[in-house]
């Protein structure tokens, strides 16, 4: 199988052309790995270029040096990863490998000149094919036809390959969100591996779980891949409860399905969420996956607060929410939105989304020195604009100050 000109057009940079020029004048091979071949297979132009090689890392730094070219990034080399910098631009080589020795997480290797042992350590066949800079495909376990099949399954034996890495079940998962045609299609010997070996994700950081998970969840099948990977055993091992609620995660997840929301619509915050029961389940799940602090505190506020936005039935009291955030609560503007928009999907408010993006909040016409000049106490200041806030929102934002500060009640505010 070859690509043809158009297809290339988008590796063969100028850059690239000169690298591959770089490796065949030394006499070594240099291929296009994994996911960009899968992209382009799939008609995308690919983000990022992998390149593998027959060099050894070695083999690779005394070429650069001999062409006068800087590299950066030694920490890679243990691995056979030897990046270059063209001009403005990087370059990631690897060399191929076999692994010798796995432990779960981590591969020792060992280098080789076998384009299909390579291949063969790879985690899905859809990601263990190469191309060569003449448009070539290398496919050595049918990946092309596997993406053309929109199937998603290991290279080899399910069981070894997810041994070796058990980030792997949730790669799995993440492609088939990515490539698989229909939301429950899975290969029963493969998800039985997933369930013989859930318990190996114990191993792997929090970090590089929530890098896959998040991925899975606003995948095409954001909701269904959720329920299947509980169902699957996996949920416990990646910080969800074992009372994880996947009825409720089905019910939001088509609500806003068929109110036209595509998956990467939905904050894969919010669909967590709705599986989650209580603030301190939503703190278990925080302190295994250690997500950043903007995403702790929109799970948290979802939860906190989706029964109170449930009952909403003004857009009057959607905007009473986003104020409360942006001026009582002194949040970032865009956060405040953040927060309001992804509770009144989780409660299917669609009729208020879009006059809540499109409204302008006006800005709140009294600040402390006002309230001050009224003769309250400087310790009691915030109490009061509490409560002036309170009053503008009664007024529907119609208050001016004046009329505002005319509602202050003194006698609360004496020391």
């Amino acid at each position: 199988m070859k690509l043809g000109e158009d297809q290339m057009s988008s590796v063969l940079r100028p850059r690239v052309r000169q690298l591959a020029d770089i490796f065949t004048s030394h006499g070594y091979e240099l291929r296009v790995a994994g996911g960009a071949v899968r992209d382009l297979l799939l008609g995308k132009v690919p983000q990022d270029l992998d390149f593998a090689t027959t060099a050894t890392p070695e083999e690779m730094k005394t070429m650069f040096t001999e062409e006068g070219l800087r590299m950066i990034n030694a920490g890679g080399e243990k691995h056979g990863t030897v990046t270059v910098r063209l001009d403005e631009e990087n370059f990631e080589c690897t060399t191929l490998r076999i692994d010798l020795v796995t432990d779960g997480r981590h591969a020792e290797v060992s280098f080789t000149k076998n384009w299909e042992l390579d291949a063969n350590r790879r985690d899905l066949t859809i990601n263990a094919m190469f191309l060569g800079l003449d448009g070539t495909i290398y496919d050595y376990f049918q990946g092309s036809q596997h993406l053309e099949e929109r199937h998603v399954t290991f290279v080899g034996d399910a069981d070894t390959r997810i041994k070796e890495d058990y980030l792997r079940i949730l790669r799995y998962f993440r492609f088939y969100g990515r490539i698989a045609k229909e939301p429950d299609n899975h290969c029963p010997h493969i998800l039985e591996s997933i369930r013989a070996n859930a318990d190996g994700l114990d191993r792997i950081s929090g970090e590089r779980i929530w890098v896959e998970l998040q991925k899975i969840i606003t995948s095409n099948y954001g909701g269904e891949l959720l329920v299947k990977m509980v169902e699957c055993g996996v949920g416990v091992h990646v910080g969800l409860p074992e009372t994880f609620n996947c009825a409720n995660v089905k019910a939001v997840y088509e609500r806003c399905q068929k109110a036209g929301l595509a998956p990467k619509d939905l904050h894969h915050m919010t669909l967590l969420a709705s599986g989650l029961s209580s603030v301190e389940e939503c703190v278990k799940f925080i302190v295994r996956i250690k997500c950043s602090k903007r995403e702790q505190e929109l799970l948290l506020h979802i939860v906190q607060h989706r029964d109170a936005v449930a009952q909403f039935t003004m857009l009057k009291e959607a905007k009473d929410h986003l104020v409360d955030l942006y001026i009582g609560e002194k949040r970032n503007k865009d956060i405040a939105l953040l927060y309001t928009t992804e509770l009144l999907k989780y409660c299917a408010h669609m009729d208020f989304l879009k006059e809540i993006k499109e409204w302008e909040v006006p800005k709140f016409p009294v600040n402390g020195l006002l309230i001050g000049e009224r003769g309250v106490p400087r310790k009691k200041i915030r109490f009061a604009m509490h409560d002036l806030l309170e009053e503008w929102k009664k007024s529907d934002y119609s208050f001016d100050a004046s009329e505002l500060l005319d509602t202050l009640n003194l006698d609360m505010y004496g020391d």
